[in-house]
């Protein structure tokens, strides 16, 4: 099965950068896509579970929220499948759990963490203010 581990989280003062990875194992397909989810501290339910961002397994296809869009960015190294999340400009607000996690690719760029298949098992963001 696939299996997913996140890595780089930490402490960082607001204005700074950030790079997460997301290392993917296991059979993948170029229907799936990497999702990138976020969950505030003191919530445990996976529908709390805040879509970020998601590339295809392809790589040809980059989807953003709202709220990161200019800020966040989402690539993969095909070589070493692994998918990253390089966030700049940090706030406080984006302080949480953040997850990767596999699902069908959809074209819309509509991602809700009750269609994932697969879950890593998050690494911690703190923005300091």
């Amino acid at each position: 099965q696939v299996q997913l581990v996140e890595s780089g989280g930490g402490l960082v003062q607001a204005g700074g950068s950030l790079r997460l990875s997301c290392a993917v194992s296991g059979p993948m397909f170029s229907s799936y896509a990497v999702v990138w989810f976020r969950q505030a501290p003191g919530k445990d339910r996976k529908f709390d579970r805040e879509f970020v961002s998601a590339i295809s397994w392809s790589g040809l296809s980059t989807y953003y929220a709202d709220s990161v869009k200019a800020r966040f960015t989402v690539s993969r190294d095909g070589a070493k499948n692994t998918v990253y999340l390089q966030m700049s400009s940090l706030k406080p607000e984006d302080t949480a759990l953040y997850y990767c996690a596999v699902g069908a690719h959809r074209y819309s760029g509509s991602y809700y963490s009750g269609d994932m298949d697969y879950w890593g098992r998050g690494t911690l963001v703190t923005v300091s203010s």
